[in-house]
C-alpha cells in the first residue's frame, strides 16, 4: 500500500510557552486569541477564498512533544486519575501511532499581510505557541454538531471549574487584553487530574509573564506574577 507524507501546511502563534496550563479541550475559554500563520509555500489567498464565511473551522494539527517510535494500545487519561486504563481509541490522549490533534476554533477573521500571506485571527484554541498545522476544514453545523452524542468516559467525570482570587495588584501586572484569558484558564484547573496537594505551588507560563497559584479545595489563589525569563518551547497542546 502507498503511503502518502504528509506535509504542515501553518504553525500557530499562542500565549502558550509551554504545554502546562494548555485547555484540555478547544472552546472551553473562548476569550484565549491565536492566530494561524502559513508557511511560505501555502501562503496563497486564493487557498482560504470563502473561509471568511464561516465563524468556525477545525484544525489538524501534531503533538510535536508527543511523537514516539512505539505506541501503546491503551492509555491513562488523566480524567480518570491517571491510574485507570483505556483503549487509546476511546481517548485524545497525545500517545498515539499518529500524534494528530483536532481542534474546533472560533474563527474571528482572515486578515491579508502584505508578506505572510492570509492569517487566521482565532479564538478558543487549546495548542501551545508554535505547533505545526496539518490542515483546516470549515466547520459545518448541520453535520458536525450533535447534541445528544454520548461522551463515554467523560460523561461521568465532569470537570468542575475552580473560584480563582487573583489579587488587584498583581492581576494589574497583566496585559488587560489577556485578563480575562488568563483568569478562564485558571479556573480550568491547569493541575495535573492527580495532584490534590494544597501546600504546592504551581507556575504557569502564559504569554511573557509566570504565574504561581495554590488551590485548596475549590478555590485557585495566585501568589505571584513575574516577567518569564526565557521560555522557549515549540509543540502541541493538551487533550483528554
Amino acid at each position: 500500500m502507498h503511503e502518502r507524507a504528509m506535509h504542515h501546511i501553518a504553525h500557530i502563534h499562542t500565549d502558550f510557552p509551554t504545554k502546562f496550563g494548555i485547555p484540555r479541550q478547544s472552546g472551553l475559554v473562548d476569550s484565549l486569541k491565536a492566530v494561524v500563520q502559513f508557511v511560505p509555500e501555502f501562503r496563497n489567498a486564493d487557498a482560504v477564498r470563502g473561509l471568511e464565511d464561516f465563524s468556525h473551522i477545525w484544525l489538524l494539527w501534531e503533538f510535536s512533544q508527543a511523537v514516539r517510535e512505539k505506541w501503546s494500545p491503551t492509555v491513562r487519561p488523566p480524567r480518570l486519575g491517571g491510574n485507570t486504563r483505556i483503549g487509546v481509541f476511546a481517548t485524545r490522549s497525545p500517545f498515539r501511532p499518529n500524534p494528530i490533534g483536532l481542534s474546533s476554533v472560533r474563527l474571528e477573521g482572515v486578515e491579508f499581510h502584505p508578506t505572510l500571506g492570509p492569517l487566521l485571527h482565532i479564538a478558543g484554541a487549546d495548542l501551545m505557541d508554535g505547533t505545526p498545522i496539518y490542515d483546516i476544514k470549515p466547520y459545518l453545523r448541520y453535520g458536525d454538531c450533535h447534541p445528544e452524542a454520548a461522551g463515554g468516559f467523560t460523561d461521568g467525570h465532569p470537570r468542575q471549574s475552580l473560584d480563582v482570587s487573583f489579587p488587584p495588584a498583581l492581576l494589574e501586572r497583566i496585559s488587560p487584553a489577556l485578563r480575562d484569558s488568563l483568569i478562564g484558564v485558571l479556573a480550568q484547573d491547569p493541575r495535573p487530574a492527580y495532584h490534590h496537594s494544597p501546600e504546592r505551588r504551581y507556575v504557569l507560563p502564559f504569554a511573557r509573564w509566570e504565574i504561581s497559584f495554590t488551590v485548596a479545595e475549590n478555590l485557585l489563589v495566585v501568589q505571584d506574577v513575574l516577567e518569564a525569563d526565557g521560555l522557549s518551547g515549540r509543540s502541541a497542546g493538551s487533550e483528554d
